[in-house]
């Protein structure tokens, strides 16, 4: 099953910094987060980046999971 590691932020949203979801492609990801935190939503995710195994994914809804995987949210960086 695949590792789900949170941000600051989250992690004080829902309480916990990583979780283990079942899940074939991204989307199952979020789907299990909706399911668990009645507090996310869709939009919760709407501001950070993804990365599947140390890849930042720039289109992950699709992208597929390994059991073993780590999935990772965080803030998008920007500067000016």
């Amino acid at each position: 099953m695949a590792t789900v590691i949170f941000p600051s932020e989250l992690e004080k949203l829902i309480g916990e910094n990583n979780l283990v979801v079942d899940a074939r492609v991204f989307r199952d990801v979020v789907t299990e987060l909706i399911q668990r935190y009645p507090e996310l939503t869709e939009s919760s995710f709407d501001k950070m980046a993804i990365a599947i195994d140390d890849v930042i994914i720039i289109d992950p809804l699709l992208e597929p999971v390994a059991p073993d995987s780590e999935v990772y949210f965080f803030h998008f960086v920007t500067g000016g």
